[in-house]
């Protein structure tokens, strides 16, 4: 797949991707911060150092993310997508509500 509005492949794809039009709203108490370092065991090397350079690349490229999901948020409240891709998005004002 190519990059588009509510797609964004992360350093080429060699990272993975992001779906920007799965966005979700989450309240700070509903997430918990996991620290790297302590969750070797759990996953593995290999996935680990996966995690952490997926999270490297994201904080590089924060302001290009932001921008991005701004955009998709702005067109799809706006109704200045086209069909294929708003089918394709959650409804954000809908999740919100429900927040």
């Amino acid at each position: 797949m190519r990059n588009m509005v509510d797609f964004l492949k992360l350093d080429d794809g060699e990272l993975g991707v992001v779906n920007f039009n799965n966005m979700i709203p989450v309240l700070e108490p509903n997430y918990k911060l996991i620290e790297f370092n302590k969750i070797n065991d759990v996953f593995g090397y290999k996935y680990n150092k996966l995690l952490k350079e997926q999270i490297y690349w994201l904080i590089r490229n924060d302001e290009k993310l932001y921008r991005k999901s701004k955009k998709l948020y702005n067109d799809y409240i706006n109704g200045r997508l086209n069909k294929k891709i708003k089918s394709r998005c959650c409804n954000f004002k809908l999740l919100e509500k429900n927040a």
